[in-house]
């Protein structure tokens, strides 16, 4: 049917012989930047999408138009999602518990340091790019999307923009090819309050001794590298935070409980304990009490991944969900032609596509060095809201079969809820966006 074609990128079939396999991020960026051919990945038809694969001419190119590379890095990745991480996303979620496998082969496929410049291991692709494999992560499973997100809007991030070269050099190459980073604010009293944070960081001649507790830290369960936020002079209120790289092999560094969550659960999230945790000055990233621009600056672009995310959690519902309405036959036909439900899909694809339009006007925004943090809170906040309406609703068409493990749609809205928690919750996002909106008319 048209809308299956339309919508429903996994019911495309690949073709069983590859002519030319893909390995990673890393051989195809190179490639694509020395205007050679990344090869077929052999699929028997292009999968229809919402962007188109053709570069426009005499002008701006649409925003819901896919350059020729990032169409390619989309169709890549989908493969790489359905066939490596698509057989564990059920054990994952029941065991709570990422298969290291998959961490492995999304090292290998360089998912893991996007925007890491080539000279340093990475793929040197754009911050599009990145939320281009966010959201393909997403539509096979979140929870392993958000450890690739974490992974390359935070951490990566933070190092290429506030590093020094000495610690650029030593420690991206780990982070993009073999090494689990994790971004460490929030703490038990500070969450939202970020900045009341109580982690302290003491002088000690040419090192500083952290003390103090983070919670909630995504990715913690496998890291090797801990970005911490920790306050090196009370006195100065949160103009006295500053951001440490912490390795996992310091004395003093324990990771502690992990979290029983009601989704995303492949994704470890765990608290992390500093306990006379010596480090030396060099380790620290950007300038002493600079840390909370840092985290600010950091968060306003992570949050364009969470949107992506929360996109690809939606489009994935969706995907899982249509073909089946389309099959189900209920009163001599298929469901999927009663009114009702056409009505019901019709605005939850609607509400998909403004999710995209807003994800990828933030990225392509951030992309181009334009402002971008209002577009960003929007994004997220929309995103957010679609992926909790559109699993619902998906449960809703499916019926029975939907309330059951059996489907994948009950995941996903399990999945969904943090989106509207982690990086900022919604009132967040709406305090940020108010505060723009109140600007214009003064």
């Amino acid at each position: 049917s048209h809308h299956a074609h339309l919508f429903n990128f996994f019911a495309l079939f690949y073709s069983i012989s590859i002519m030319f396999a893909v390995r990673n991020l890393k051989s195809a960026s190179r490639s694509l930047q020395s205007n050679r051919s990344m090869g077929q990945i052999g699929l028997t038809k292009k999968p229809k999408s919402f962007f188109a694969s053709t570069t426009h001419k005499g002008g701006p190119q649409p925003l819901t138009q896919w350059t020729d590379d990032e169409l390619s890095l989309k169709e890549m990745v989908s493969k790489f999602a359905l066939d490596t991480i698509g057989p564990h996303v059920r054990k994952m979620d029941d065991q709570n518990k990422l298969e290291p496998s998959i961490l492995s082969a999304m090292f290998e496929n360089g998912l893991m340091g996007i925007e890491v410049p080539t000279e340093l291991g990475g793929a040197g692709m754009t911050f599009t790019q990145a939320c281009i494999v966010i959201e393909e992560l997403a539509k096979v499973d979140p929870a392993v999307s958000v450890i690739c997100d974490v992974q390359n809007t935070l951490v990566n991030t933070i190092l290429l923009t506030y590093g020094s070269q000495e610690i650029q050099k030593k420690y991206l190459p780990l982070l993009a090819q073999e090494k689990v980073g994790c971004f460490c604010l929030s703490e038990w009293s500070s969450g939202t309050d970020a900045f009341a944070l109580k982690t302290k960081a003491e002088e000690k001649g040419d090192y500083y001794v952290l003390n103090g507790t983070k919670a909630w830290i995504t990715n913690s369960g496998e890291a090797e590298f801990f970005l911490v936020m920790a306050n090196t002079d009370f006195s100065k209120g949160y103009k006295g935070i500053t951001t440490f790289l912490v390795e996992k092999s310091n004395p003093g560094v324990s990771v502690g409980k992990k979290e029983d969550k009601l989704g995303i659960r492949a994704s470890s999230t765990c608290e992390v304990n500093f306990v006379d945790c010596k480090v030396p000055k060099s380790a620290i990233i950007g300038e002493v009490g600079k840390g909370y621009k840092i985290a600010i600056s950091t968060l306003n672009e992570g949050r364009i991944g969470i949107a992506a995310q929360m996109l690809g959690l939606a489009q994935g519902a969706f995907d899982a969900t249509m073909p089946y309405i389309n099959k189900r036959v209920q009163f001599g036909q298929p469901i999927s032609n009663f009114q009702g439900m056409q009505f019901n899909y019709a605005d939850l694809a609607v509400q998909i596509e403004a999710s995209r339009l807003l994800v990828y006007n933030a990225a392509r925004l951030k992309d181009a060095g334009k402002p971008f943090v209002t577009e960003a809170a929007m994004a997220k906040l929309y995103a957010s809201k679609v992926a909790e309406k559109v699993s619902s609703e998906c449960i809703n068409m499916l019926g029975g079969v939907g309330f059951t493990k059996d489907f994948p749609v009950e995941k996903y809205f399990r999945d969904c809820k943090i989106g509207q928690i982690y990086e900022g919750t919604n009132n967040i996002q709406l305090q940020t966006i108010a505060k723009h909106v109140q600007s214009l008319y003064k």
